[in-house]
């Protein structure tokens, strides 16, 4: 993939900070649409100060006026967008309710946001991810094929991200773009501040390799997804969770 502007979405902290600093690195302008706005402003003057060309804009990816906005703005900027990275997610009830127990409106406040949020993401940007054919990555979850208990509305958002990755795949490979997905183990950011001790053991001695998980082992390949070396690559989902999963 040829340098041009990378939209990273949740790209503020944690793991979508770690993409956007690796994409960066190859020369990228990284486009940090976060919905927080100090988060948004601190992570534009962080990569900056780092030597990156960074802009953040502030977007809810629920909000679909707030995701028409981005667009409008990457289109009337001339950005030649070649890469997509949909991260933003919602990640909190970790070890809460099981399933007969969950609130009935808890299931669609985090479908809202990991769901049709990259969608409604993907299908704005899509004019100019065509216009360059570029390459879109969605960040799943290593959950969807485990199937972890107590937690079956954020499961059940991420297998729907695989199963859309696929789908969005044979739509855009007739325009040249390719549409990937990564699917992280349990990894110490701040969107996991809230997960249970117990959950961070489970990974801890199911892992076959024996250390925790990076944000870094997630970035490095999200950046190969995009890149030319996977030029062949569309509608695949790699887990990279240190082999506690098998698949």
């Amino acid at each position: 993939m040829t340098a041009g502007t990378v939209v990273v979405t949740g790209g503020g902290r944690g793991l979508g900070r770690a993409i956007a600093e690796r994409l960066g690195r190859d020369g990228h302008r990284l486009v940090i649409a976060e919905r927080d706005p100090e988060t948004a402003g601190r992570a534009e003057a962080a990569l900056r100060e780092s030597g990156h060309d960074a802009l953040a804009f502030v977007t809810d990816i629920a909000d679909v006026d707030s995701v028409r906005a981005l667009a409008h703005r990457l289109d009337a900027d001339g950005d030649q967008v070649v890469g997509l990275v949909n991260n933003a997610a919602i990640a909190d009830g970790v070890g809460g309710a099981t399933f007969f127990e969950l609130a009935d409106d808890e299931f669609g406040r985090l479908t809202d946001v990991n769901v049709r949020g990259t969608w409604s993401v993907t299908k704005y940007l899509w004019p100019l991810l065509s216009r360059s054919r570029g390459a879109v990555v969605n960040i799943a979850s290593d959950v969807a094929m485990y199937g972890s208990p107590r937690l079956v509305h954020y499961v059940s958002s991420k297998a729907a991200v695989i199963g859309m990755t696929r789908s969005m795949a044979r739509d855009a490979g007739p325009h040249g773009v390719r549409v990937n997905a990564v699917a992280p183990g349990l990894i110490r950011v701040e969107a996991t501040e809230g997960v249970p001790d117990d959950r961070y053991r489970t990974y801890a001695a199911g892992r076959a390799l024996d250390r925790e998980q990076t944000p870094q082992d997630v970035a490095g390949v999200v950046r190969f997804l995009l890149s030319e070396d996977a030029a062949f690559v569309t509608g695949q989902t790699i887990v990279v969770d240190g082999g506690f999963i098998f698949r």
